[in-house]
């Protein structure tokens, strides 16, 4: 994750620089980047998982990180922006390493420890954004280009770690056949048809997923645009959000989930989320838009709750293809979320605008995640969850 924040702040600056456009109209462009990324991942995530249940999670982790971290360096090579598009789409084919990583948790935490211990994960990506961003930011002064070279040596010596240390934990008995069939995106997320549960929970997922795309997809533009930030001053902001979302998933949903009950956790994490975005865009400067981040990260105990729940409902050669169907709906939610939001920035931030709105997409997240909110509560409130 680290990795993945370090470019964050100098891209939409490296788009603008490939094509010669101002910052709405590249924003576009970087919408574009984010569908093409999230439809690769949306097509190969359900293999990755499927593939993690035949042979192990290790080598498919392993070989997600070599292929993530040559992509660095032909993004950071890129010389036209059709390359910065292959380098992209090569993110998605190895970029489902969350699916494996999952399932990792999944196999070594007890059936009531997993909410609590999916929050790593989210720990994990908050560390990354608390130091990605900032370096990214520090390096993009220099060089626009300097930040994806130093994800992808990164992305090398976390290959080398994980060679090392990264033991296997799925054992032969919990092992089943590779399909091809089970691999399709569509059958991976249909097949959840046989998990009421965690099928309909799939559903709020997917409108909550929808919403989030606002915050990769615009988050840097946005602050150019709104507050006048650099690229420094993205990455900072982005390290802020990092350090909250770590001691929330880290530290805090440890403590809560137990305390509130899966079930009321992912009902309250989400509530505050929809909050938050609505903060995000109304907040009048800097500042108020700080307070916003700390607050919102509260939020962060909503999805390793609602995670537990849902990975509760199925066995355990089940995971994997839990954790490829959660990501493929991910995706493909991504597919269509950051054109949709850049598409809503750049119709409410341009010289021709009607309204002078540009934090449009993250009134329309607002929206979606109190849509995801009402959908959980009816789903678990409707049933025998085991949580």
């Amino acid at each position: 994750m680290i990795g993945l924040g370090i470019i964050i702040p100098v891209l939409p600056q490296l788009i603008m620089d490939l094509t010669g456009l101002p910052l709405p109209r590249a924003a576009l462009w970087g919408g574009a980047l984010a569908t093409l990324y999230a439809f690769m991942q949306f097509v190969f995530a359900p293999v990755v998982g499927n593939l993690s249940d035949r042979f192990g999670r290790r080598p498919v982790l392993l070989f997600s990180l070599a292929g993530f971290s040559l992509d660095y360096l032909i993004m950071g090579l890129a010389p036209v922006l059709w390359v910065l598009f292959a380098g992209r789409a090569l993110s998605g084919v190895f970029g489902a390493t969350y699916t494996t990583a999952g399932a990792f948790i999944a196999d070594i935490s007890p059936a009531d420890k997993r909410g609590a211990n999916f929050g790593l994960i989210g720990a994990a990506f908050g560390l990354g954004f608390i130091i990605g961003p900032v370096i990214g930011g520090l390096l993009g002064n220099i060089d626009h280009r300097w930040p994806f070279f130093a994800a992808a040596a990164l992305g090398f010596m976390n290959l080398a770690y994980g060679a090392i240390v990264l033991p296997e934990t799925l054992t032969e008995e919990n092992r089943r056949p590779f399909r091809l069939f089970s691999s399709n995106p569509f059958n991976t997320v249909l097949q959840m048809r046989r998990f009421p549960i965690v099928f309909g929970l799939l559903g709020a997922l997917a409108l909550y997923h929808l919403g989030h795309t606002a915050l990769p997809a615009v988050w840097a533009y946005y602050g150019m645009e709104r507050y006048g930030w650099s690229a420094l001053q993205v990455g900072m902001s982005l390290g802020v959000v990092g350090f909250a979302a770590a001691a929330v998933q880290g530290f805090l949903a440890r403590k809560a989930i137990p305390a509130l009950g899966a079930k009321r956790a992912a009902i309250t994490g989400f509530a505050i989320a929809a909050a938050a975005y609505w903060g995000y865009a109304l907040a009048p400067n800097t500042a108020v838009m700080y307070v916003i981040i700390v607050l919102g990260a509260l939020a962060g105990i909503g999805g390793p709750a609602l995670q537990g729940i849902m990975s509760n409902q199925v066995p355990a050669n089940m995971q994997g293809a839990l954790a490829g169907a959660t990501t493929s709906l991910t995706s493909l939610m991504t597919v269509f979320g950051p054109s949709l939001m850049t598409v809503i920035f750049y119709t409410f931030s341009n010289q021709e605008a009607a309204v002078y709105f540009p934090g449009a997409p993250f009134a329309l997240a607002g929206v979606l995640t109190v849509l995801a909110v009402i959908i959980i509560a009816r789903v678990i409130g409707r049933n025998e969850v085991t949580a």
